[in-house]
C-alpha cells in the first residue's frame, strides 16, 4: 500500500466554478498508484468542490444562477456580517455542498465519468487564492 500527499494552490477570479480535473488527474498519475481512493478536501469554509458536468458550460450559468436564488446576499436576518454582505450567504452555500470528495483510482486514472469534472466552487465575489489538500492511496 502506498500513498502521497499534495496541495494545489487555486487562483479564483471571483465566485463560480473552476475545474481542476486536470491537475488532481495528474497528481494521481505522478505517484503511481494504479487502484485505491484518492481523496479532495478544500481548506476553507466559503468555498465547496463539485464534481459536475464539464461539457457544456450552461451548467456552470444554471448552478451559479441556482445557487444565487437559493442564498441571496442581502438576506437582512443574518448577524455574521463582518467581512462582507457576500460571506455568510458563501458559508451557507458551502455548507450545503462539500468540502471533501472521495473518487475511486481504477486503471491508474481517477474514476469520472464521461461528461464528469471536479471543481472548485468559489463563493465569495472577490479573489482568493485557495488550498485543496489531494490525498491518494493504494496499490501500484
Amino acid at each position: 500500500m502506498q500513498q502521497a500527499i499534495d496541495t494545489l494552490t487555486i487562483p479564483t477570479r471571483g465566485q463560480g466554478l473552476y475545474e481542476i480535473t486536470r491537475p488532481v488527474r495528474a497528481f494521481v498519475t505522478q505517484n503511481d498508484i494504479a487502484t485505491g481512493l484518492l481523496t479532495v478536501y478544500v481548506r476553507h469554509t466559503s468555498c465547496s468542490l463539485l464534481i459536475q458536468e464539464n461539457a457544456d458550460s450552461d451548467v456552470q450559468t444554471d448552478l451559479n444562477g441556482f445557487f444565487d436564488r437559493l442564498v441571496p446576499e442581502g438576506m437582512d436576518w443574518l448577524v455574521h456580517t463582518t467581512e462582507g454582505a457576500d460571506d455568510m450567504p458563501a458559508h451557507i452555500r458551502a455548507a450545503l455542498t462539500q468540502t471533501s470528495i472521495g473518487i475511486p483510482i481504477s486503471d491508474g486514472l481517477p474514476v469520472f465519468g464521461t461528461w464528469q469534472g471536479l471543481y472548485l466552487f468559489e463563493h465569495r465575489r472577490r479573489p482568493h487564492q485557495r488550498s485543496v489538500v489531494l490525498h491518494v492511496i493504494g496499490d501500484r
